[in-house]
């Protein structure tokens, strides 16, 4: 407790010297913890939070990062403990770092939010194009081009074309239509689970001169080979 008076006298009055080091951290690992903040939320239901559920990640990320922080910095005191953030309120007693941290908080679930409802639109939209494939999927079996979302596509033992230009050459590939939509939806979702953004498809020539299927995002700089 003594750490903890002497490390308030110093600052009492004044912005905390390690309040932007701090938050940029959080952010930054916040960020960095995206895949384990969904894993938790799909184990919840994916149900809407109340106001009074604790979050997903935030607690345990400003956990990590002031006990990191501590470590380079001598003058910080311990605040966590087994019983998590509740015990770090009734040990910093101090308005003014009170408030830093309170805000630091609120920005982190602020951003959490953002990110489930970033996941939740991204998922929105996969659930729109297969349901649009599947849509497309009439008494031929056809499926609705993912280039120009208007035309079915006609799929054969030889070749992949739509009316919008699309044309990939598939003899002796073995691609039948119920193969091609289920390259289409895991390409769609593999990239769902790394990026909020909606990808997008296109045709490409090769260096050998055939045309590709890619899936690409100019957000994350995503592109792969579907087809």
């Amino acid at each position: 407790m003594d750490a903890v008076l002497r490390h308030r006298s110093l600052y009492k009055g004044t912005t905390p010297p390690w309040k932007e080091t701090y938050r940029k951290r959080c952010m930054e690992r916040l960020k960095n913890s995206r895949s384990q903040l969904l894993d938790r939320y799909r184990q919840a239901g994916e149900s809407p939070r109340s106001s009074t559920k604790a979050s997903f990640v935030v607690q345990e990320v400003m956990e990590e990062e002031w006990k990191a922080l501590q470590c380079t910095s001598g003058r910080l005191p311990s605040l966590w403990s087994k019983d998590s953030i509740r015990e770090m309120y009734s040990v910093m007693q101090d308005d003014d770092e009170l408030a830093v941290l309170e805000e630091i908080q609120q920005e982190l679930l602020s951003q959490e939010q953002s990110i489930i409802d970033e996941y939740e639109k991204s998922m929105l939209y996969e659930e729109q194009c297969l349901n649009a494939m599947v849509e497309g999927m009439g008494a031929e079996n056809q499926i609705i081009c993912p280039v120009c979302h208007m035309n079915n596509l006609t799929v054969n033992s030889h070749f992949i074309s739509c009316q919008c230009g699309v044309y990939i050459n598939t003899r002796h590939r073995n691609i039948t239509a119920e193969h091609l939509r289920s390259l289409l939806e895991r390409s769609v979702t593999d990239h769902v689970e790394q990026c909020f953004h909606s990808p997008v498809f296109s045709v490409a020539t090769s260096t050998e001169g055939s045309a590709n299927l890619l899936i690409s995002c100019m957000a994350c700089d995503h592109l792969s080979v579907v087809l």
